[in-house]
């Protein structure tokens, strides 16, 4: 069985989170190329102000990508929105969704964009027809990205391994876009991406901190392992039982 390590993987590696303080330390780790955001997860980080956020995290982290969602659900102001946030930093990436909560789609919107040099990440992609019109609408522009939400389409009993294949050869027939893998459950899916050849993953610290483990114990060690560790928790945990001498000697 051959296993990856961390320093086998040519995928690159975001952090898929919103708290600055965590931002900062994934930008400490070299292997770590970019960090992505939405509103959910600027939400869970408290943040209000989101200009004065975007800039500071682009000043604490000048020199990778970083993505951050407009918020309105009205196309005109996405637009507009999404041209101020492109104002953030050089290293930044405009996020916008594939529709509108209404169905109303954003082919046109990124497109106009892409061609006015707006780096965009084109985001909450789960089927192939939006992969195909979104590659089609960012192909010539500015560098892109489309995010596929591989793992919650796994959430829900989807196969989502021939929508990213077909993503990701669509996009290398392109100079300027790659496939994002997004909504990334376990560590073993930043593995299955690399060997798609997908472009980028991201994924919350608390996966990509496994990541230097990859490969590092074999399946005997694991088991021994979690005997151990079961072994350890029991005495901790003070676990009494009283068993029949008669059972005990057998």
């Amino acid at each position: 069985m051959t296993v990856k390590s961390l320093a086998d993987l040519k995928i690159k590696l975001f952090t898929d989170g919103a708290d600055k303080a965590q931002i900062v330390e994934m930008a400490k780790q070299p292997w770590i190329a970019g960090f992505t955001t939405n509103p959910s997860l600027l939400k869970k980080a408290g943040v209000s102000d989101y200009e004065a956020y975007g800039r500071d995290v682009v000043a604490a982290v000048p020199d990778r990508h970083i993505s951050f969602e407009v918020f309105s659900d009205d196309i005109p102001e996405m637009v507009a929105q999404g041209r101020a946030i492109a104002t953030w930093g050089k290293n930044v990436y405009v996020k916008l969704p594939v529709t509108t909560t209404r169905g109303e789609t954003l082919y046109d919107a990124v497109r106009t964009l892409s061609r006015d040099g707006v780096n965009i990440n084109f985001t909450a992609i789960f089927t192939q027809e939006q992969v195909a019109r979104a590659v089609e609408a960012l192909d010539g522009g500015a560098p892109s990205c489309v995010s596929v939400f591989a793992g919650r389409l796994a959430d829900f009993g989807y196969d989502y391994r021939p929508l990213m294949q077909d993503a990701i050869t669509r996009a290398r027939a392109t100079k300027t876009i790659e496939i994002i893998w997004a909504s990334t459950r376990e560590a073993y899916n930043v593995v299955e991406a690399d060997d798609m050849g997908c472009h980028i993953i991201t994924a919350p610290a608390d996966v990509l901190k496994k990541l230097p483990a990859l490969g590092s114990k074999t399946p005997a060690e694991l088991s021994l392992g979690a005997v151990q560790a079961f072994r350890e928790d029991a005495l901790s945990a003070g676990l009494k039982m009283t068993v029949p001498a008669s059972h005990a000697a057998e």
